[in-house]
């Protein structure tokens, strides 16, 4: 307190602002007189007493009315209180300063002028931050730039071609500040796609059904595309078939509504690269098509596990076929693998088994034999789903047996030959029904 109140004192005084202990001195004090007046009455001391008498009234006449002059001088101001504080001001505020209301400056600077509003400074030591209303706190995310933009959205698109849930990846989009730079979310969903399996592929083209009109706009989406036919030159590099693809995507974009109408319209005449021209006119043909298709659900066919079975079904069966015309086993494992059903191998191990059993010559067996010899050391058809395909047949060849004669010999002796090839395990050959 007695720190504050020095430099309080200290201080310089503005206009009709005195300083506090000075006031409260000459109100203890009232006939005080200066020390040069004292000096005098020193020297005088030879003075008869009425001389001095009439010296002192003088000089008691002087105090008051330098009290009076003072008094006057801060009466329409403010006033004493009892306990010596100012009356007006805040008891609680800091050193005694009057209220916010008083616009003079209390630095005796400026020219006298009231003070402008001003934003109150953090940094001033008078700051009250409870005087400054309710404080609200907002997360800011900065726009990602251009350059991290691809590692950002890289890890987004390929976890999304596991989980293929759009829902997440507008959520994770919500969390980014993309910016001007939005657009391109889409052009590098398809680019990556192109590089990876049709599933891929029918899964960017539902993202991207999902995100129009909700997080991007049919003109961005159009910027996008348009990114990716200028980039056509470079993606060809690493998927020679990138043309098409992208012809295949505009056309899917156009059924699905995500693309305008007049987005081919919009480059007739106007294409110098073959490879652009390429993809245009395998979107406009597609959209073409005599057969009326609202939408284009099988330009990628039904990617995976969402075949319908009789359908994988009739794709195994005629893979088998071709193979046994052909002989050619890396494209039979080319096919299987586009199926993109591991867990659903055990029924192309089924249905090579049954066409061994209704084959007639032993072309059939070794062909098949061959096959699975292949696909078993690849890794392409697991231990269990091997197990599973002859187990079925295990379990149906009773029934076999009526439309095939000497089924069963003909199973025990292919059995054999698959064990001697290192096809299946021992206790997969004990199993077969003798």
């Amino acid at each position: 307190m007695a720190t504050e109140v020095d430099t309080w004192t200290l201080a310089p005084k503005a206009d009709g602002v005195f300083s506090f202990d000075e006031n409260l001195a000459e109100a203890n004090h009232p006939y005080t007189v200066d020390d040069d007046l004292l000096n005098e009455a020193e020297v005088n001391g030879n003075w008869t007493p009425q001389e001095k008498a009439l010296h002192e009234a003088r000089l008691k006449a002087k105090a008051k009315r330098r009290l009076r002059k003072s008094s006057s001088r801060n009466s329409t101001s403010e006033s004493f209180s009892e306990s010596g504080e100012l009356s007006g001001s805040d008891p609680h505020s800091p050193k005694g300063k009057v209220g916010t209301s008083d616009r003079k400056s209390r630095t005796g600077k400026g020219r006298g002028l009231p003070k402008k509003d001003e934003e109150p400074d953090m940094r001033d030591p008078n700051y009250d931050e409870s005087a400054q209303g309710d404080t609200v706190y907002a997360t800011v995310v900065p726009e990602v730039d251009e350059k991290e933009l691809e590692k950002m959205v890289n890890p987004i698109v390929q976890e999304y071609f596991e989980h293929g849930d759009t829902k997440e990846v507008q959520m994770l989009l919500k969390g980014l500040n993309l910016g001007q730079h939005k657009y391109e979310f889409s052009s590098l969903a398809v680019s990556l796609s192109l590089e990876g399996k049709a599933s891929h592929r029918e899964l960017t083209s539902r993202l991207l059904s999902d995100l129009s009109g909700k997080m991007v706009s049919q003109s961005e989406m159009a910027r996008a595309f348009d990114k990716i036919l200028k980039e056509l030159p470079d993606l060809i590099l690493d998927t020679p078939e990138a043309p098409q693809m992208l012809g295949q995507f505009i056309a899917r974009a156009i059924a699905d509504h995500v693309l305008p109408m007049s987005f081919l319209d919009c480059y007739k005449g106007k294409v110098d690269c073959d490879h652009a021209r390429v993809a245009l006119d395998r979107a406009e043909v597609l959209l073409n098509m005599k057969r009326e298709m609202v939408r284009l659900d099988n330009v990628w066919g039904v990617g995976g596990g969402l075949r319908p079975v009789k359908h994988l079904v009739k794709e195994m069966n005629l893979l088998l076929k071709e193979y046994l015309i052909s002989g050619d086993v890396a494209e039979a494992e080319h096919c299987l693998r586009d199926l993109e059903v591991p867990h659903f191998h055990h029924e192309l191990v089924y249905e090579a088994v049954v066409m061994v059993l209704e084959s007639k010559g032993d072309t059939a067996s070794h062909m098949m034999i061959k096959l699975l010899q292949s696909f078993w050391k690849t890794g392409l058809i697991t231990v269990d789903q091997m197990n599973r395909g002859f187990q079925r047949v295990y379990d149906e060849l009773p029934e076999i047996n009526l439309d095939v004669p000497h089924a069963h010999s003909i199973m025990e002796t292919f059995v054999d030959l698959c064990y001697q090839e290192s096809v299946i395990t021992k206790q997969l050959r004990d199993a077969c029904p003798a």
